[in-house]
């Protein structure tokens, strides 16, 4: 596994206490017995493996096997991979706070461990909601995990073929993980676009009030916001644009091939796919101010958006054509791109 940041580094964010915060709030997720266990994880690292060749039939994307490896995880093992990924993504952020502040060794280590507690309370809340993800940070060509305990609450939760949806994650999953590793530029590329945003930062502006700004915003009910938002400069906000065109293009695109894929080899595919976008919208007041704090709502619409803008062009130019999208980051779409698809085929086609 990628470390947290070296000791010598200065520490902003505890990352083992937020491990253990997020670990206790996160809990262990369905009763199932070790027969069960067993067998979920096996059937998620053969559906990941199947899929390899699922998706590279589909998109034509060819990735070389075992450029990344496959985990299956438990909540806490989500966690503390995401708590190794968020140190690498941040560093970049946190060496420039800590250039213009430099605290005593005692108010260092209580900070430390207020932000740990907070980033612990994020993952334990996203710990018990994820099903999958690739991790881009690990090195050297990123990891995907799939998190066996919520799989089962979900399929159970839907009450849906087990070993169809299981496969469906994986289908989903897996093309995240094609995605960056038959596009050899897209991991530096997401790596250089957190180090343009780290450029832009000013110290003072997120050390200074930054959360009398949250707690502001949460009183005066702004929708569609989240904490990023908040933060945002114009520049930052440009950069983020086109980190928002890459990560809907990545998700939408999963979701087209999830959905082109399925009905060959998933019999229920049509039920699970009504069962679950019904359940992406959420439950609960609670949950849903969290997901537009947290920007999760985005995330929602980066499905959305991203597949409708796959499918047009897909059903205009194909697949082969499509593809182009890979070459080079100056063949992503932008953000306004995304709703309009025939701006994208005549820039780049």
């Amino acid at each position: 596994m990628t470390g947290t940041a070296p000791p010598s580094e200065p520490q902003m964010v505890d990352w083992q206490f937020a491990v253990s915060v997020g670990a206790r709030l996160a809990g262990e997720g369905p009763v199932v017995t070790r027969a069960e266990a067993d067998d979920a994880v096996a059937e998620l690292r053969a559906g990941a493996a199947r899929s390899t060749g699922l998706v590279r039939d589909y998109t034509g994307l060819d990735a070389v096997d075992g450029t990344a490896p496959v985990l299956v995880v438990d909540r806490p093992g989500w966690i503390q991979a995401n708590a190794e990924g968020f140190a690498v993504a941040t560093r970049p952020m946190m060496s420039k706070l800590t250039e213009k502040r430099h605290p005593s060794g005692v108010a260092q280590r209580i900070g430390s461990k207020v932000t740990g507690a907070e980033v612990g309370g994020l993952l334990g809340f996203l710990a018990g909601k994820v099903l999958g993800q690739f991790d881009p940070f690990f090195e050297p060509s990123g990891r995907l995990l799939l998190v066996a305990p919520n799989i089962v609450h979900v399929e159970r939760e839907l009450s849906v073929d087990r070993a169809d949806f299981r496969l469906w994650v994986c289908l989903h999953e897996e093309t995240h993980r094609v995605q960056f590793t038959a596009v050899p530029w897209m991991r530096d590329h997401l790596f250089s676009e957190i180090e343009a945003i780290s450029a832009t930062l000013e110290p003072a502006s997120l050390l200074d009030g930054g959360l009398d700004r949250i707690v502001d915003a949460l009183k005066a009910g702004r929708s569609g916001g989240s904490v990023i938002d908040m933060f945002s400069t114009p520049e930052q906000r440009e950069i983020l644009d086109r980190v928002t065109g890459m990560m809907s293009l990545l998700e939408g695109h999963a979701d087209v091939v999830m959905d082109g894929v399925g009905p060959q080899v998933i019999p229920s595919v049509r039920e699970i796919r009504a069962k679950f976008t019904k359940r992406r919208q959420g439950v609960g007041t609670l949950d849903r101010v969290l997901r537009r704090l947290l920007g999760l709502e985005a995330k929602m619409a980066q499905y959305r958006d991203g597949a409708r803008f796959v499918r047009d062009v897909v059903d205009r130019v194909g697949m082969a054509e499509f593809n182009a999208v890979w070459a080079e980051p100056a063949h992503l779409p932008s953000k306004d791109e995304l709703t309009d698809p025939d701006g994208w085929i005549r820039r780049v086609l």
